[in-house]
């Protein structure tokens, strides 16, 4: 989907509509098979992993959140744009607000939360949950 990596020159490449095809194709057949009712989606605009880059990658990230919605999928789990790599986290302009007031079902933050900011971004409707994924790999024992 990201532009700096996809030079395809068919239907799946150039626009951000074609670049977003293959995703979209992928999640009307799941639903196709087993309802949308189980259907949910983990993105990562931000992310720039083996140098996987977007250019505008807000405007991905509120672009996929607009066509999902159209089949109405039950959530989408969201990599926050500050985290670089595991264990690294920076300051950034950027924020899934964006993405968060355009999608319409369950709305899943993920990356660099600890218990406080992660209620903190409940409390002030930045996401309705919050993953912990590293935090229960070390300590399995977490909610208590």
């Amino acid at each position: 989907m990201k532009d700096q990596v996809n030079d395809r020159t068919d239907k799946y490449g150039g626009s951000l509509e074609n670049r977003y095809r293959f995703s979209l194709e992928i999640v009307e057949a799941v639903v196709n098979e087993i309802g949308v009712d189980k259907v949910g989606m983990r993105v990562s605009p931000y992310a720039s992993y083996m140098e996987a880059s977007e250019s505008n990658p807000e405007a991905l990230g509120v672009y996929m959140v607009n066509i999902v919605n159209k089949f109405g999928i039950l959530y989408l789990h969201i990599i926050e744009p500050r985290m670089i790599k595991i264990n690294d986290k920076y300051e950034t302009p950027h924020s899934l607000l964006p993405m968060r007031n355009a999608f319409k079902g369950t709305f899943i933050a993920v990356g660099g939360y600890n218990v406080d900011n992660g209620n903190k971004a409940i409390t002030n409707n930045y996401s309705d949950l919050v993953a912990f994924g590293m935090l229960f790999l070390a300590n399995l024992d977490l909610p208590r």
